[in-house]
Order: C-alpha cells, then structure tokens, then sequence
C-alpha cells in the first residue's frame, strides 16, 4: 500500500477520551463567558446567546474541522494512520485578558452592552490579525523574548484571576463546592483514575452537575433553545465601529495575542517531538483565521492550540475527535444548548477548572524555565496584580459616584486628595494606577531584565530599558490611552535605566565584577 493510499479512520475509540477533553474543557470556557457578561455584566440574552456564543463557536467549528484536515494531510504524506489532531479550542489565558481586561473596563466606561460588544469584537479581530502575523514574526519573538518573562507574566495573570475565583467562588457555596473540588484534586493533582480509566475531573464534572441538580441548587431550562445564527453583516459592521473605541486598550490585546502564538508555536513543537510533524506556521495561521473569522460573526474570544498533544496521542486519539467536536461545539452555539448549560451548570464546576488552569499556567512557568531564572519568573508575576487591584478599588470607590480621570502623566487614575485618602487608610493603592496601564508588556519587560540580568548581559537590560522608554513615550505603558508624552516621568525612568546599565556593562571586569557561579537564593 503506497503512503497516498492509507486508510485514516474518521473517528475511532481513542477519540472518546479526546472528544471528552475538547468538549468538557471549551464548555466550561463558554460558561465563565457567559457568567461573565450575563451575571456580572447584566448584557442581554440577545447579545450573549445570539451573537457572542454563536460568534464563538463558528470561530471553534472551522478550527475543528481545519486541524482534522491538518492531520488527515500529514497522514497522508507520511503514510500513517496513527496521527493524532491538535487540540484546540478557546485559549483560556486570553479569554480572561479580554474579560477582565478589555470588556469589563469597557463596559462600565460605555454603559452600553452593544458598544462594548463591538469593541470586544474588533479586540478579538486585532487579536487574531496578530496571531496571524505569528506565523511570519513569531520565531524571531521567541528568540528575544525570554521564556520566564513571558510565562511569568501568564502565570501572574493566572494566579491573581483564575486560581483566586476558583477557590473563592468554592467556598461561596462549599456543600457544592468542596467535595467537587475533592474529586477533581484528586485526579488532576493526585493521578487517581478511577476503574475504565475514567478520569476524576469528568467524574468531578457530570457528578457535580448531578449532585447540584439534586440539591436544588440549578435546574434544567430549555427556554433559551432556539436558532441562533449570527448575521455576518450586521457583526461586521459593529466590528468596524469597534475598531475607534478600543484603539486605547491595545497595549492589552497585543501582548497576550503575542503570548497566544507563543504558546501555540510551543504546543505545535510538543506534538513534533510526540512524534506528529506538523507546520508551526501553518497552525499559526490557522488560529488567526479562524479568530478573525469568529469575530466578523460576533465572537469576543481567539482560538488557539492547546496543550495536551502528546497525551492524546498516548490514548489513542486521532482526527475524530477534533471534527467531532468542532461540529458538536459549533451546532451548540448555534442552537442555544449553551443558555440550557449555564442554567444546568454550577459555578463550582467552573471553579475547578479556574483553579487547574492556573496551576497549570503557574507550574509551566516554572517547569519550562531554568532555575536561576526563577526570580524573573516571580518579578514578572507581580505587574499583573496591579490590574486585579485597579478594578476592585475603583469599583468600590465608583459606589460613593468618584471616578478615575486621566492625569497629566497619561495615568487614569484619582486626583492627589483621593489617592492619598486610600494609601492613609491603608488600601494598597500607591502605583496601582501606574503599573495597571500596560500591565503585561510591564511584567515581560521587568522580567526581560530581571533575565539579562541574571545571566550577566547588562547590555541587553540597556537595550530593554530603551524599548521600555520609547513604549513610555508613545503610552504603550503607564497610560490610558495612545500618545505622545514627551515628560513622562516613565520614559524618563527607563532612560535613565537604560544609561546605567550600559555604564555598568562598560565598567565591567574593570571597576565591576559578577561572580559565574553567583547564587541569589
């Protein structure tokens, strides 16, 4: 049999325990959207289940199909029959970036759901448009950016966020919540697996919808079922009138999209070394196209690939369950299934998934850095607590009708009286508003140093700080909004940084010496 000629079966058994991963894991994704911008943000059911779910799962229906392809492709040319599809779904570090970050702010800023929509949509574009480009700038990126900056400042991102309302949103209901969160630690922390090779955190899922519909605590609603397809004219057109209102929130969506095909270019390289040689570029192209085309039908969230290749491949898995469930996920969407699951699903389900994503997202970083890096890891984390305590202080404070305005430095932030009332009365809010404004490009850049700096390449903390300067000038960081701020006390900062630290690396071996075998802890 020539290679053109072998047989690549469309689903078989090893695709079960795929298809559970892609559907368990991207529907409670679509839940915590949906708990969002329905429960927080109060949006309407015409906006989230007609337009944003939808939008969203057009978006996972083509990446679905497009990666089975993918693999039925490499099948064929390697003339296997064993190749597994990559995993792929909602990339769930963007996801609350774009919620917490982009929409939330957005909304109470606009007080209109449908404005904020279109700004979220045109994020989601710009971000697919840059996930896109990944393909053609993403190896050189790698290169220059330092892994520990880069997943220190995700892992931040996943710790002030997902892992603290995991374990809140438990113990706001812990009859519910706590044996949930027993059954899912037990598999995902512990390797438990129960007899069938049923996994704990599927038990921990369709056991805890059981238990809580048991107590009372949901219900089952099929009011919401219906027909839901997006209108492509009338999301296109929102998206361009979204591209003037979310120009400000850039130095947000363009960092995380960077990490976004980042992380896919690493997950493409995971299923290489698994044995499945697929093109980085291609995938990367993918994700950005099929991001692009969600949100021209109303999604707020990219696709990416994900992690878990290589387990899939050891299960078994092949191109069925990606075609599968991209079919599956995408007539959910459309078909209204998902305002039946938030009613169906309790919170603490999403808890748990909070709660392992980032422990995930927080022992990657360490696991895929060096040790004497760990200290970047950590200093990168911290920038992004900065947005996290920026919304609970200026959402309590807008209760008493006082609000953040823009500065003369370019930070939104309170007036002077304000600001020190709260630092008197002991709220930790000195620097909130200054690290808040490009929070993510801050913790890769003072993890970027805290790297060169470790590694005793003074020089390159020069050229960073310089970059750092320019990103200042033009308010990519330390701003509210796009400009040109000529005294920025932050441009000015990083300058000063920058010229030290090249004098320094000048001085060195002569007037400055670093130990090699240095130890900080």
């Amino acid at each position: 049999m020539t290679k053109s000629n072998v047989k690549i079966p469309l689903f078989s058994t090893g695709d079960i325990g795929g298809l559970t991963y892609t559907l368990t894991n991207n529907i409670v994704n679509y839940l915590i959207v949906i708990a969002t911008l329905s429960g927080v943000l109060a949006w309407p059911d015409e906006l989230v289940y007609g337009r944003v779910i939808p939008g969203m799962s057009i978006g996972l229906l083509l990446s679905g199909l497009y990666y089975a392809f993918m693999a039925y492709k490499l099948g064929k040319k390697e003339g296997r029959s064993d190749v597994t599809a990559l995993p792929s779904g909602v990339s769930t570090p963007a996801m609350f970036v774009i919620l917490y970050g982009v929409i939330m702010p957005l909304h109470y800023a606009l007080n209109d759901p449908y404005l904020t929509w279109s700004a979220a949509i045109a994020a989601c574009f710009i971000g697919g448009f840059v996930e896109f480009c990944g393909g053609f700038i993403g190896p050189w990126m790698k290169k220059r950016i330092p892994r520990a900056a880069l997943l220190g400042t995700v892992a931040g991102i996943g710790f002030i966020w997902m892992a603290t309302q995991g374990v809140f949103d438990v113990f706001s209901d812990p009859v519910i919540g706590m044996p949930i969160l027993l059954v899912a630690m037990v598999g995902v922390f512990g390797g438990y697996i129960f007899k069938k090779k049923f996994p704990p955190l599927v038990i921990a899922i369709i056991g805890g919808i059981v238990y809580a519909l048991a107590l009372g605590r949901t219900h089952v609603d099929f009011s919401g079922i219906g027909f839901y397809m997006p209108n492509p004219a009338t999301s296109i057109q929102s998206l361009l009138n979204g591209f003037a209102v979310v120009v400000p929130y850039l130095t947000i969506i363009i960092p995380i999209e960077i990490y976004n095909f980042i992380e896919t270019m690493d997950n493409v390289e995971a299923s290489n070394a698994a044995g499945d040689n697929y093109s980085i570029r291609e995938a990367q192209f993918a994700d950005g196209v099929c991001t692009m085309l969600s949100a021209s039908f109303g999604g707020v969230v990219p696709n990416t690939v994900w992690l878990g290749h290589a387990g899939l491949k050891k299960s078994g898995a092949g191109i069925g369950f990606s075609w599968v469930g991209g079919v599956l996920l995408g007539l959910a969407g459309i078909f209204g299934m998902f305002s039946l699951f938030s009613k169906l699903v309790p919170p603490a389900i999403a808890a748990i998934t909070y709660l392992w994503c980032s422990v995930v997202m927080v022992s990657q970083a360490f696991k895929e850095c060096k040790v004497k890096h760990y200290a970047a890891i950590a200093v990168a984390m911290v920038p992004p607590v900065a947005d996290y305590l920026y919304t609970q202080i200026t959402g309590s404070v807008g209760i008493a009708d006082i609000f953040t305005k823009t500065l003369p430095s370019g930070v939104s932030g309170y007036e002077t009286e304000v600001s020190q009332f709260l630092i008197d009365n002991g709220v930790m809010w000195r620097g909130v508003a200054e690290v808040k404004s490009g929070a993510i490009i801050i913790g890769i850049i003072l993890g970027t140093i805290t790297v060169f700096i470790i590694d005793h390449r003074l020089d390159k903390v020069a050229i960073t700080a310089l970059a750092a300067s320019v990103l200042s000038l033009f308010g990519f960081i330390h701003s509210s909004a796009l400009g040109v701020y000529f005294k920025s006390p932050f441009a000015i900062g990083y300058l000063i940084v920058a010229v030290l630290s090249f004098i320094m690396h000048l001085g060195r071996g002569k007037w400055l010496d670093a130990p090699d075998n240095y130890e900080y802890v």
